[in-house]
């Protein structure tokens, strides 16, 4: 599929602080967030193209209709199913363009998810560990391998600037399903479902929570898709502790540490850009892990 470039502007994301209607729609996503498949090293690579939503009566809805039955290969429901992926790569809110944004497309829509991922799909320096977790602030994304094959990835908000989420090598602790967090403000209880610590002095963790479409956001903690932090919570290891209540209380002793958790990259001035503009032909940004993950020093 071919798609005429009609302008070459990208318009981005709104900037934060985000507004109710630039947030996420989570459960919308739940139908493309997968595991990688079996063969996930053998997918092929992806390209992508521009696509300018185009009206000739300057309607937005109009020019929104023609492009999911464009991508949609002339059905405007699967147009519409395809174009939550469009959505997730630009971090984009597709009811919300308008005439003369530009939107960046895959070429085919037919492939594993784990496809479209700006991670490596092998990572040969972690095949010695079971389980790895990265999350890498630069594109605001994360990733999860096992014995350095790739097994899942999504899109998360790390901290703001104010109070950034530390880089550095961390390990998954204590987890729980629900928690009120103790930055709740008088009068309001800010609610994190399946929640995974990885920081224990500044009570960091990854959890669900509202996700606005731009970058950084939260107060260090790190905010993913409900089905992404469903899936996480039961798939990485929590630490093992004897004495204590399990929550690094003093007396706890850690006999296991938990999965390795990798924070890595440079946070976004706005909003994350996860294609590279400058040829003619856009192209997904690929995130360089290190050698090994022993190679990133620990987290402070």
């Amino acid at each position: 599929m071919r798609i005429t470039i009609l302008f070459a502007l990208l318009v981005g994301s709104a900037a934060l602080p985000a507004r109710a209607q630039d947030y996420i729609n989570q459960k919308e996503l739940a139908e493309i967030l997968q595991p990688c498949g079996p063969g996930v090293e053998n997918l092929p690579d992806v390209s992508y193209e521009r696509y300018v939503l185009y009206s000739s009566r300057n309607n937005s809805v109009l020019a929104r209709n023609t492009f999911y039955k464009v991508i949609g290969d002339g059905d405007m429901d699967l147009g519409a199913r395809r174009a939550k992926l469009v959505g997730l790569l630009n971090r984009r809110l597709i009811n919300q363009t308008q005439v003369g944004d530009t939107l960046i497309i895959p070429t085919r829509f037919d492939l594993d998810f784990c496809a479209y991922a700006p991670f490596p799909r092998v990572y040969a320096g972690a095949a010695d560990y079971d389980k790895l977790f990265i999350i890498d602030k630069s594109v605001q994304a994360w990733a999860a391998y096992e014995s350095g094959r790739l097994a899942r990835w999504g899109i998360v908000n790390t901290g703001a600037k104010e109070s950034p989420t530390p880089n550095g090598r961390f390990n998954f602790n204590w987890k729980t399903e629900y928690r009120v967090s103790s930055l709740s403000p008088p009068g309001e209880r800010w609610e994190m479902y399946w929640v995974f610590n990885f920081h224990l002095a500044r009570g960091i963790h990854i959890h669900q929570y509202p996700m606005p479409t731009g970058g950084p956001t939260s107060h260090g903690c790190v905010r993913l898709v409900e089905d992404d932090a469903k899936w996480i919570y039961f798939w990485a290891d929590s630490w093992k502790t004897a004495g204590g209540d399990g929550f690094g209380s003093q007396g706890s002793r850690i006999i296991r540490p938990g999965t390795t958790v990798l924070v890595i990259g440079q946070d976004p001035v706005d909003h994350p850009h996860p294609f590279d503009l400058r040829g003619r032909f856009p192209t997904l940004k690929r995130i360089d892990l290190p050698a090994n993950p022993s190679d990133v020093p620990r987290g402070a």
